[in-house]
């Protein structure tokens, strides 16, 4: 008979005997409970940990093959993960937002590896046509890694980090609050990065006057709050004197000022 509250399944009333034994039986197979649950809990943990490992691999080989193809791209996408996080650290994001965050900046470029050498290494300026074809990475990121469950929740930031506060940017002209934070945090960072990185057909501006460009453009281009913030957060990391960076993700050092 089973026994629930001292009465039988038929509800007669089991003897005091009867209950004892039960209990005796509850006590003994406790500890042998929480230990199976323990020992679940620590193998999840283990399979978990397993799952992000080989999910950052694939984020890395990716990254790896972006390099192949364009060198100065890979390392502008770890700056601008650099300087988002920076930005990150000011908004007060926790342990695993700051992780999203660098995880969407590292990646944010990656669609560039489908743009025509022709145009992504073009040596110049590039003309309506080309500039067309390069507005395309976006939405080629975004189609590369929403097949990942791992990518997934940052996808979209990748996909909108063209856009706009004013809504004149790319590819759907989303305006103010519809763009994601994470994509407004990664057009700051991006941008400052693309605005003090030599190229062949530019001298890289300073840090100073790429600093007046962001003010400059703050309302309308850029998330005004976001921009006074990256302000105050580049500020307090110069005064570290620092030469280079870690990220998490690559698990690597990177030189700050290596364009």
């Amino acid at each position: 008979m089973h026994s629930c509250g001292g009465w039988d399944v038929n509800m007669k009333k089991t003897s005091g005997k009867e209950q004892k034994n039960s209990a005796n039986v509850l006590s003994f197979e406790r500890p042998f409970y929480d230990a199976q649950i323990r020992k679940f809990e620590a193998e999840i943990s283990k399979l978990q940990a397993l799952h992000k490992e080989t999910c950052e691999m694939a984020v890395r080989t990716i990254l790896r093959a972006l390099d192949h193809k364009d060198h100065y791209t890979y390392g502008h996408s770890m700056r601008v993960a650099h300087y988002a996080l920076i930005l990150g650290e000011e908004l007060g994001f926790s342990p695993q937002e700051l992780y999203n965050l660098e995880l969407a900046s590292i990646c944010h470029d990656i669609g560039k590896i489908g743009v025509p050498d022709a145009v992504l290494l073009k040596p110049s300026r590039l003309d309506a046509e080309e500039m067309k074809m390069m507005q395309e990475h976006p939405g080629k990121s975004y189609e590369i890694i929403k097949e990942f469950n791992f990518l997934a929740n940052v996808a979209d930031y990748v996909r909108f980090h063209h856009e706009r506060i004013d809504g004149t940017g790319y590819p759907q002209g989303l305006a103010g609050e519809e763009i994601p934070l994470v994509s407004r945090i990664i057009l700051v960072a991006d941008t400052f990065d693309a605005m003090t990185s030599s190229r062949p057909y530019r001298k890289g501006l300073t840090h100073q006057a790429a600093i007046d460009e962001l003010v400059k453009f703050s309302g309308t281009q850029f998330d005004g709050a976001l921009v006074s913030l990256f302000l105050q957060g580049m500020e307090k990391e110069n005064q570290k004197k620092r030469d280079q960076f870690y990220l998490q993700i690559v698990n690597e050092l990177f030189n700050k000022d290596a364009a």
